[in-house]
Order: structure tokens, then C-alpha cells, then sequence
């Protein structure tokens, strides 16, 4: 090495000796100095609670945005429905392409086929109704809801034996594309699957991604719950999709169309509700809104959960954040005319007889966990003759009447005041998966969910159609995650030597949506993000990729349009 060079390095270390010497006695001076450690992210926030609905939580940015835009109808990130000038003048479901995301197996067998809807006999087929050539398109890559029970069934019929349907109810590709704004803190995609998101982002598993189309059959019918009997079915003037006016993809559609939202006026259009489509992805047919698997010539079918539990002993389990007898968990087991008549539905999942079954019950579920307690109502016309007084979701008489105290098959785990439901649930699972006994859990506030967990982890609702939802410490100290609630269920479920199929539903991100409550929503998608984890992690630890498909997917759209991805993104930095 040059003479220079050495010369030059001992002048320089010689000069960093002596700051360092500096820097060490200045610190010394000064005494003990604090050591910042970064702490892990928990899953479960324990002191954020609001009480109120005002604005001003500086450390919360994506609450201000929502707080602003319901406060003064403004749009400080974008806008719900069709009308660009101000916050809504849209709360319901649209017909929107959702996505599908798979995981541990691929869309391979639905892509030999190709789409229904570039297949003019299929579709027909499908459709059953002489509008079916305005949804064909030749170039079509999207699926139908119905495609989705075409895939849980080649999976099984190629070994898989544990199915895990995951369904974000309401979440679109806008709602996840929001979410991932504010995970990213950055506009890091426009289109195609998307990334941010753990289920976005997880390719340590063979995975795919594509859209689904999700409109009715039929809008509505008349019903007679005591009879289990279809009256009248209100059939929609045109089926399916198109995209000449709903979009060739997710990302693509016309802002400001009225088409999606079933208002267009030469195209009027059913717009699914989450009956009907849940039907579609569990019992494989079209039908009309509000049909707990029931045709629309007012006949029983069977979801495939039950078929897989009758025909090869699979343990079957419901896991969601709403209440346990909604649209989408009774979709996935049982039968009714009509979604309202939730007791009715209850008793289905429960294997006591209900007034679709009168003689000859189901077996009922193995594991049945979400919300719904506490619900008490003193009548509700909507559930017939045999609507017994007190909570309208599941009542207490049939919980006790299932309960292992009193013979029954089922270790029960309520809601209680003062006590831990993460703890009393996993407790209760582990109980039940040592005994071989059922699980059932009921959670939940006043407002008949798993308390919102607002997009900064914490629990403090911001305004949206209504005035902020009220959270207390009791809320998140007596309920469990819908994570929880995955790990309770996949603890009783893994017993099974033959198989599991398994549903979790984050349903409040529909009912975020619906108020327009874009905190809430993204709140909601990482709750369901984390349950996701859950499984994977799950199938990570007991190697069980080779016979463990996931499938994640909405029953439906809503309509967020996001005007200003920077102010979601900047939230969230």
C-alpha cells in the first residue's frame, strides 16, 4: 500500500478516536440515558376507546378522513355510489367483479374450462333466463360464484382435506385496494392482484388470483317461513355481467355508472345480496336474494359443507365476526326460505329440528363461533309462528338445550362480564378438542358484531351514515379476534381424521361499507387479513400444504370510489 495511504488512514483514525472519546465523556456527563426498544405489533389493542365522535385524534389520520367526509360532506378521499359531488348517495351492494385469491392450490381446473361467460350453452345453461347473451364475452377471464363450488369440489376429488373459505363479505377490489394503500403508505398498484395485503403478498405457496362475477338470479321472492314454501320469485329483467358497462375488470369500470348498482335504466339489473351469493359458492346454483339454499322453483339443495360431512365424516366449522345465523354462515350448512328467519337457521347449524327440517334435523356443526349475543328482541314478524322471545340470532333456549351440562353435544363459551373471552374461548376449545366434544361461541357488543377495529388497530369509529359507534374496555376485554376465533376453531377441527371444511367470514366489512366507513372497513380487512395468517400459519407448523386449500373471496361489491389515493396513503404513514 502506498506510503500516503497509511499515512492518510492514521491521521483519520487517530481524529475518529478522539470525537468518539468526545462524544463518550459528553454522554457520560449527562448520566444514564433511556434505551428505545422497538415492541412487537399485538393483534388485540387494550386502551384506545372512544366515547365520542369528534374529530381531532391527530395520531389517527384515517379517522379524520372519514370524520371529515361523513362531517361535512366533503371528499377527503373519495366518494360511495354514483354521483361524484360529495360523500354518498350510495349504501348498498353493487354487482362489481370481486376477487379470488387461492392458496395452496391454483385456478387451473376453472381456466381448462374457461369462463361460463365466454361459453354461450354454459351460460344459457346458467342463466336460465333469455338475457344470457348480454353477459357473453368471448374474451372473459372472470368466473362465476358458482365456479368457486366447482373448485372446493376438484379439490377434494384431488386429495385436499382441509378446505378454508375465507369470505370477506362486501370487500371488492376497491375496499382491498384501500387497505393496501394504507398498509403501503404509498399508491404502489392500479390494478391486478394488488400487494400490501398478507394474503396479496404470500407466494410461499403455490397461489393464484382472478375475478367473479356475483348477480343474482332473481331479486326477491315471496315467502312463507312456517311453510318453508317459495310463493313468487320477482325475476330480474337482465342476468349476469357485462362488461361493456360494468368494466372488463375490477379496475376498469366506468365512474359514475349507475349499471353496477342495478339502476341503469335500459339495463335494470338484480344486484346480489349475500343469500344468494353465498348459495352460488356453497351449493353451486343461482337463485334469488334472500334464499338460504333454496332454488328458485323453491327446492332444497345441499351445500357442499354438509355433503363432505355426511358422505366423508369431515368436521365442519363456522367462524364469523357478525351474528352466527346471517346470510353467509347459513349458507354454508343450512336450509330456509328466507335469510330473517335466523332462530329457524340457528337450530339448522345446531342439528336441533328447525322448520326447514322438521322431522329429521341435521347433524349440525362442529364448531360455531361469532356474534349475537345479547340481542334481544320481543317479536320479529319476518320468522314466522314459532319466534320465541329473546335473543332473534340463536336463542337461549336451544344453546341450552345443546349444551354438554345439560346432554347436549356442544361445550358452550358466552360472552361474559369481567372475563377474557380470548382466554375463555381458547380455553374452551382446547377442552373441547381433548373430549371430543363440540364448540360453540357467542360474542359480540350491541351492535351485534365483534367490536370495530379501526385501520390504526385501535377501537374509536369515526362518523359515517350514523353517529360513531361506541366502544368500551368491556367490548375488547370480553371478545375474542376473529383470529381467536380461527385458532379456537382450527384447534377442535384438526382432531378430525378425515377432513375439515371450514368458513371465516370477516362480515363487518360489509357492514362497514354500508355506512360508507372507510376506518371501519379497513379495520375490518386486517382483522380478516390476521385470521388468514392464522391458517397459514397453521398449515406452515403441521405441513399440511399438499392437502390444505385456502380460498379467499367477497360475496359481492359495494361502492367506494377512492378519488384520492394520497390521503389514504399518507393515513397511513
Amino acid at each position: 500500500m502506498p506510503l500516503f495511504r497509511l499515512r492518510s488512514l492514521n491521521v483519520r483514525s487517530l481524529f475518529m478516536a478522539a470525537l468518539i472519546a468526545m462524544v463518550t465523556l459528553a454522554i457520560t456527563a449527562l448520566g444514564p440515558q433511556p434505551v428505545s426498544v422497538a415492541q412487537p405489533p399485538t393483534d388485540k389493542a387494550t386502551s384506545t376507546v372512544t366515547t365520542d365522535a369528534e374529530p381531532g385524534h391527530r395520531d389517527d389520520a384515517m379517522r379524520d378522513l372519514q370524520q371529515d367526509e361523513a362531517s361535512n360532506n366533503v371528499r377527503a378521499y373519495g366518494h360511495w355510489g354514483d354521483l361524484p359531488e360529495g360523500y354518498s348517495n350510495w349504501t348498498n351492494h353493487t354487482n362489481r367483479l370481486v376477487p379470488i385469491y387461492t392458496f395452496g392450490i391454483t385456478l387451473s381446473s376453472l381456466r381448462e374450462q374457461g369462463s361460463v361467460y365466454a361459453d354461450p350453452k354454459r351460460l344459457s345453461e346458467l342463466a336460465q333466463h333469455p338475457s344470457s347473451n348480454e353477459s357473453l364475452n368471448l374474451q372473459a377471464t372472470y368466473y362465476d360464484q358458482t365456479d368457486l363450488y366447482r373448485l372446493q369440489k376438484h379439490a377434494v376429488e384431488q386429495g385436499y382435506n382441509n378446505i378454508v373459505m375465507i369470505v370477506f363479505d362486501g370487500m371488492d377490489w376497491q375496499t382491498t385496494r384501500a387497505a393496501a394503500l394504507y398498509r403501503n403508505g404509498a399508491d404502489v398498484y392500479q390494478s391486478g392482484r394488488g400487494s400490501g395485503l398478507a394474503f396479496q403478498d404470500d407466494f410461499h405457496v403455490v397461489t393464484d388470483f382472478s375475478s367473479i362475477v356475483t348477480s343474482a338470479a332473481a331479486s326477491g321472492a315471496k315467502t312463507d317461513v312456517d311453510a318453508q314454501r317459495v310463493l313468487s320469485v320477482k325475476q330480474s329483467h337482465y342476468f349476469g355481467y357485462d362488461p361493456r358497462l360494468g368494466g372488463r375488470w375490477a379496475w376498469s369500470e366506468r365512474v359514475g355508472d349507475q349499471y353496477i348498482e342495478g339502476r341503469d335504466r335500459l339495463r335494470p339489473h338484480a344486484v346480489t345480496d349475500s343469500a344468494s351469493s353465498a348459495t352460488s359458492m356453497f351449493s353451486g346454483i343461482k337463485t334469488y336474494n334472500g334464499s338460504i339454499n333454496y332454488t328458485v322453483d323453491g327446492e332444497q339443495v345441499t351445500p357442499l359443507a354438509r355433503e363432505l360431512q355426511s358422505e366423508q365424516d369431515f368436521m365442519v366449522g363456522l367462524v364469523t365476526s357478525v351474528p352466527v345465523s346471517h346470510a353467509t354462515p347459513a349458507a354454508a350448512y343450512a336450509n330456509n326460505v328466507a335469510r330473517k328467519d335466523y332462530q329457524d337457521i340457528a337450530r339448522d347449524l345446531l342439528g336441533l329440528p328447525s322448520s326447514a327440517h322438521r322431522e329429521h334435523p341435521l347433524s349440525g356443526v362442529d364448531v360455531l363461533l361469532g356474534a349475537g349475543w345479547g340481542d334481544e328482541t320481543k317479536t320479529d314478524a319476518q320468522q314466522g309462528q314459532n319466534f320465541a322471545n329473546g335473543n332473534k340470532y340463536i336463542h337461549q333456549a336451544d344453546v341450552e338445550q345443546v349444551d354438554l351440562q345439560n346432554g347436549g353435544r356442544y361445550r358452550v363459551v358466552q360472552r361474559q362480564a369481567g372475563v377474557d373471552g380470548s382466554r375463555s374461548l381458547l380455553k374452551a376449545a382446547q377442552q373441547a378438542a381433548d373430549n371430543g366434544d363440540r364448540l360453540l361461541g357467542l360474542f359480540g357488543n350491541a351492535a351485534g358484531h365483534l367490536p370495530y377495529s379501526t385501520a390504526d388497530g385501535n377501537f374509536n369509529p369515526a362518523d359515517d351514515q350514523r353517529k360513531a359507534e361506541t366502544v368500551t374496555q368491556a367490548d375488547i376485554d370480553e371478545n375474542p379476534s376473529l383470529a381467536e376465533m380461527t385458532e379456537a376453531a382450527l384447534t377442535v377441527l384438526e382432531q378430525s381424521v378425515d377432513g375439515f371444511w371450514l368458513l371465516i367470514e370477516p362480515g363487518d366489512v360489509d357492514w362497514a361499507n354500508h355506512a360508507n366507513n372507510l376506518d371501519n372497513s379497513i379495520g375490518a380487512v386486517f382483522e380478516g387479513e390476521k385470521a388468514f395468517k392464522k391458517v397459514v400459519q397453521w398449515a406452515d407448523e403441521n405441513e399440511t400444504w399438499d392437502h390444505t386449500a385456502i380460498i379467499i373471496t367477497a360475496d359481492h361489491g359495494h361502492y367506494l370510489v377512492i378519488d384520492k389515493p394520497e390521503a389514504i396513503a399518507n393515513a397511513g404513514k
